[in-house]
């Protein structure tokens, strides 16, 4: 059994919004504790529920007050919002929900009623790295290969791992996709998926992969704003730290898993290549700190850096006057050169210390303001970084 860093609110009601697969279901029947749960890929719980939305209150009122429910999937039917909300709008009762999904886009479109501050939200992910680590020998290049996933996580034997990402790419980004009704040209957004798989971690020109993909800018940049809104990628923007130096403006996107990208990218039947593991190695760096500052309460803003002339910070986390630049290198040794775009941030001042990220296993203090460490210390440095909040 796998913990969980993520704690469930004591009282409060909240929405857990996280891609399929990462376990939410089965975290929330550990931690949750749920008197009702109502199961909205259930095929029959679903039509119930859709023809009948009033038939939430009925049930939930029946329990006694203080009584805990889970609705899986709210987004399949965001009427049930109302219902809700009517349900703790009543001071008499004090029932706390737990209002699961893996996409907001229905809730935006439908202009869902998201409870007025009656429930906070809380993001799931994919394993952290200090999940996995209690759990057997950690294996970094293994997560680079097959992703961080529970599934793929806990199945040892590859060929099921490769089954298990074939099957969550065909049914999940693609049926899902279309029986949601989210494009109505399924071809052409799978032809925009095998480019965005391509682009992961590139600096986003709308423009580029318009013309790449033979589909308008509109409707590429539609298309990137339907995997943000499903929470299967994120953009990374460029920070304008106003360095002596032009600085590059577009942002990045990032898949959130290394195992979903190389099936995107038909490499998942295919040994690891050295070529891969940079670009593998920053999302799964970038994703596990986006994590880690959702997760552990941080609150700081994410950026990379990059001028013109290429020097560059893969990640920054800011908040309020601090922050922390992060360069990271899928290599075991590190060189001064590698810190390049750190130092020329320290001396400008536009952030306060650094951290080199590396497939070492040793700590170097490179520098008074640098340290390198492996990836499993990240949720160390973090924490030191910004002690008061987590």
């Amino acid at each position: 059994m796998i913990k969980r860093t993520l704690v469930p609110p004591k009282r409060q009601s909240f929405f857990l919004l996280g891609p399929r697969g990462t376990g939410k279901s089965t975290w929330l029947k550990e931690q949750f504790k749920a008197d009702l749960v109502i199961d909205l890929l259930n095929s029959s719980q679903f039509l119930a529920y859709k023809n009948n939305p009033h038939l939430v209150s009925e049930k939930v009122m029946a329990l006694p007050s203080g009584s805990k429910i889970i609705i899986d999937e709210i987004q399949k039917i965001p009427e049930l919002l109302d219902e809700v909300h009517l349900i703790l709008f009543n001071k008499k009762h004090t029932y706390q929900f737990a209002l699961t999904g893996s996409s907001a886009r229905k809730l935006k479109r439908a202009n869902a009623n998201m409870l007025a501050g009656r429930a906070i939200s809380k993001k799931f992910f994919p394993l952290l790295i200090d999940e996995m680590k209690p759990a057997g020998k950690l294996s970094i290049e293994n997560i680079l290969q097959f992703g961080s996933l529970p599934q793929t996580f806990t199945t040892t034997d590859h060929r099921e791992k490769i089954e298990y990402l074939s099957a969550y790419v065909e049914t999940y980004l693609k049926e899902e996709i279309q029986q949601e009704a989210l494009t109505r040209n399924l071809d052409q957004f799978l032809r925009f998926l095998r480019v965005a798989a391509i682009a992961n971690a590139q600096i986003t020109n709308w423009s580029s992969i318009a013309r790449d993909t033979g589909i308008s800018r509109s409707t590429v940049v539609g298309y990137f704003e339907i995997l943000m809104d499903t929470l299967l990628g994120w953009t990374l923007p460029a920070y304008q730290a106003k360095a002596k130096i032009k600085e590059v403006a577009h942002p990045k996107f990032y898949w959130f898993d290394t195992g979903v990208l190389r099936t995107l990218q038909n490499l998942i039947q295919e040994p690891l290549e050295q070529s891969e593991k940079g670009i593998l190695f920053e999302t799964l760096v970038c994703n596990e700190a986006r994590a880690l500052n959702s997760i552990l309460g941080i609150g700081a803003e994410l950026f990379y850096w990059r001028t013109e002339s290429g020097n560059e910070v893969d990640l920054i986390l800011k908040r309020g006057k601090k922050a922390i630049g992060i360069e990271i290198k899928a290599k075991t040794t590190w060189k001064k050169e590698d810190q390049y775009g750190l130092q020329t941030l320290l001396d400008e001042k536009k952030i306060d210390t650094a951290l080199g990220i590396y497939l070492g296993k040793d700590l170097l203090q490179v520098d008074k303001k640098i340290k390198v460490v492996p990836l499993t210390q990240l949720s160390q440095e973090l924490s030191r970084f910004f002690p008061e909040l987590v």
